[in-house]
């Protein structure tokens, strides 16, 4: 199994916009026997309430929505360039029908706060502080409504990041 390191958020390699964007994540919450993970483009780190955070969008009908709602963590694995398979079974498979993270070849690490998984380059452990329902009264420019033609709006998710676990080098 690869060993992992924890560093600092302010450690972080590689550039947000790209790995969140370009290389996606998966997102995961719940216990050792039972949780879920889907694939991710839409979030963010930064900085808010003077805490290092990260923050995603889920929308409810997604299945890890409903362990996001129960859990107090959640985690944000980053798997690297070269990874494409694993995220598209884990974005376009419901959990709810199959055992996805199996078809995706991916192997789970549990942490006793959230799942993470072995395959990642680098994982982020998240508390959750907040959370909100996108409002379409709040967009402000129209263009963002093509974004939802089907399925709810996401809810965000504001987390603490409380553990950077970046692959050991071998």
């Amino acid at each position: 199994m690869s060993k992992f390191i924890e560093i600092s958020p302010s450690e972080m390699e590689g550039n947000a916009f790209h790995r969140i964007g370009k290389e996606w994540m998966l997102v995961a919450a719940g216990g050792r026997d039972r949780f879920n993970t889907m694939t991710a483009s839409w979030g963010g780190v930064g900085v808010l309430w003077n805490v290092d955070v990260s923050f995603i969008f889920i929308r409810p009908e997604r299945y890890t929505y409903e362990f996001l709602e129960k859990e107090k963590f959640y985690s944000l694995s980053f798997l690297g360039e070269g990874n494409r398979r694993p995220l598209q079974i884990c974005g376009s498979t419901s959990g709810r029908d199959t055992d996805k993270i199996a078809a995706a070849g991916l192997t789970p690490v549990c942490d006793a706060a959230a799942p993470y998984f072995a395959e990642a380059e680098m994982s982020l452990i998240c508390r959750k502080l907040y959370f909100q329902d996108l409002d379409p009264a709040h967009f402000l420019d129209p263009a963002i409504a093509a974004n939802y033609q089907t399925g709810g709006l996401h809810r965000l998710y504001v987390g603490e990041i409380q553990k950077v676990l970046r692959k050991a080098e071998r």
